[in-house]
């Protein structure tokens, strides 16, 4: 009497998660839309977020200057972080980092944090051609440069 074998079932490949997620953050409302978009991923996963603020600090001023009206806001960018991350049962942590140029910085940051994925809030630039950029300096190296993916979370010009 022969044994029949039933056909091996193949399960659908789910899809791949993030384990670290880095945001970083300025003052404006895209930031907040990718904090969000932050969320939902890391909700899934059951993984935190960083949240990365970084300070520009001049060139005619040593890396450690007082700058307490950007560290409070810092803070501030954090603090939200914090509660919209609340309101979908994940953790945020919250990094300021002293830098020259903040494009360096966030890819500096991604490297140490081997992070997976960066979502990063942008306003785009109204496009009178092909040519022109649609992102500023910063995100375009970050694009350029970051060793993760990242996910641009975008408003219309002009939104």
């Amino acid at each position: 009497m022969a044994v029949l074998e039933a056909p091996a079932r193949h399960r659908p490949a789910t899809p791949p998660g993030y384990c670290s997620v880095v945001v970083p953050m300025v003052g404006n409302c895209e930031s907040e839309r990718a904090i969000d978009v932050a969320c939902r991923l890391a909700a899934e996963r059951h993984v935190s977020i960083t949240a990365f603020t970084v300070i520009e600090v001049p060139p005619l001023l040593p890396l450690d200057a007082h700058m307490k009206d950007e560290e409070a806001e810092a803070r501030l960018l954090h603090n939200r972080a914090v509660a919209i991350g609340d309101g979908y049962g994940v953790a945020v942590v919250g990094r300021t980092v002293r830098a020259r140029d903040a494009g360096t910085a966030i890819v500096e940051e991604l490297e140490r944090s081997h992070a997976e994925v960066a979502v990063i809030g942008v306003t785009r630039k109204s496009r009178t051609n092909k040519r022109t950029i649609a992102f500023g300096r910063n995100v375009q190296r970050v694009l350029r440069k970051a060793p993760c993916k990242v996910m641009i979370v975008a408003a219309a010009p002009g939104a």
